[in-house]
């Protein structure tokens, strides 16, 4: 933690939030380190079951952007991207990140936990140094190259340089961009250790250090690469980790990377998919998806749906061929800019279109109506996601339906959906238009 000063304990009750800004207190020499981060995780599960949440009264809550003296580029850059102010995550996690201390900031996927660093790292950037000063760990080449998008948009004005370094990208590419520079570097853990193993990733710079979706990183057995990329950094490297859950192991692995982090803690909602069915249908390759989902159109009597893709390139691709077959169709994605995405939602909204092809995005969209059905059309790459996405179809009260697309490749996948949601998805029935 660089700079910070140590603080009490003090909260307020105050919204949906919980913050700690939490200092370890001296244990005796009796108490392990596993029961203190047991007793810690306790103290944190307790607390987020409460009715009623706590806010610290230590940590100062930011309204707008122009509270917190951002470089001027920067938040040219925030509304250009169509950020009018803060989310909840934003302004409780904002201040702390910029001000160097370590932070944790568990929260809902769609609330905002990637801008949220991704302002922190900008603000901080010594534009004179071209080498790499803020390092990114993400658990998918996906979320690596979104991260790309948001970066390169909300530091548009600042000619920030930035690269995603990702398994499967050629490896020659990666070592020519990272030798040439580049300030922010988002990558899969595997091609980040390759990368500082040959030195063509120079660490000395770095300054900010990135856990992006750590639970998931932990789900896919990273940990121990995580470790070996931690030892090849500076000593005096601020940690922030973001993560939907807060989990016990959670705790154990920043305990090694982080010094009194600053906790911001935020209740998910209630993981219940209860009154959405949810379907599935195998279509065992890739390239059979696009005729089942006209087979599904011609079954059913759709007014209007929502069909998640993972990449910008797909949602191109699947909005092209469904217009081909004379669907309206209206398209959203991260690399659109503000008019091009408030028109695409505009269409959706008025009915001019009955589909809207799209990717997560960043932050909220509550602008986005709810429907029914929503159409996986690749499974989304972090679990937490699946239940972000088809809970608009089914939210205050009504009814709603899920289908979601497999290959033979995803039928794993699924299950750890399933599990991890605690819910069932079924095969997608004959009858699936007398259920709808």
């Amino acid at each position: 933690m660089n700079g910070a000063d140590k603080y009490d304990l003090a909260f307020e009750k105050r919204f949906n939030v919980t913050i700690f800004c939490a200092i370890k207190m001296n244990v005796t020499h009796q108490n392990t380190k596993t029961d203190v981060l047991s007793q810690e995780h306790n103290e944190i599960k307790e607390s987020l079951s409460k009715d009623e949440f706590t806010l610290s009264r230590l940590t100062e809550v930011v309204e707008h952007f122009n509270q917190i003296n951002l470089h001027e580029s920067l938040l040219r850059g925030i509304y250009g991207f169509g950020l009018e102010r803060p989310t909840d995550v934003q302004q409780r996690a904002l201040k702390p990140c910029i001000l160097g201390y370590d932070v944790i900031v568990q929260a809902p996927s769609g609330m905002g936990k990637t801008i949220t660093f991704i302002i922190a790292i900008l603000q901080q950037l010594n534009m004179e140094c071209k080498d790499c000063q803020a390092l990114i760990l993400v658990p998918t080449r996906e979320l690596a190259q979104n991260i790309h998008r948001v970066a390169l948009a909300l530091g548009g004005h600042m000619n920030v340089t930035y690269h995603a370094c990702i398994g499967g990208a050629n490896l020659g590419d990666d070592m020519k961009q990272l030798e040439a520079g580049a300030q922010i570097v988002a990558g899969t853990p595997g091609r980040i250790y390759n990368m500082l193993k040959r030195s063509v990733l120079r660490s000395e710079n770095i300054k900010m250090f990135v856990l992006d979706e750590a639970d998931e990183l932990l789900c896919r057995g990273f940990n121990e690469q995580i470790s070996d990329i931690f030892t090849m950094l500076p000593e005096r490297v601020q940690a922030i980790v973001t993560s939907d859950t807060m989990a016990f192991d959670l705790l154990e692995v920043t305990a090694k990377y982080m010094n009194d982090p600053v906790k911001v803690l935020i209740k998910r909602e209630e993981r219940t998919l209860e009154g959405i069915r949810q379907f599935y249908v195998n279509v065992e390759r890739e390239e059979r998806k696009l005729d089942r989902l006209c087979d599904l159109f011609g079954t059913l009597t759709i007014t209007q749906t929502v069909i998640f893709c993972n990449t910008r390139q797909k949602i191109d691709w699947l909005t092209e061929n469904l217009r081909a077959r004379n669907l309206a169709v209206s398209a959203l994605h991260l690399d659109m800019d503000v008019k091009q995405r408030n028109d695409a939602i505009k269409e959706f909204r008025t009915g001019s279109s009955r589909i809207l092809v799209r990717t997560d995005m960043f932050g909220d969209d509550t602008d986005i109506p709810q429907v029914s059905p929503v159409i996986n059309y690749d499974l989304p790459t972090n679990r937490e996601s699946y239940i972000h996405r088809i809970g608009r179809s089914g939210r205050f009260g009504r009814k709603g339906t899920a289908i979601n697309f497999i290959t033979n490749d995803e039928q794993q996948v699924l299950q750890n959906i399933e599990q991890y949601c605690n819910t069932r998805i079924e095969e997608l029935p004959m009858n699936i238009a007398d259920l709808i």
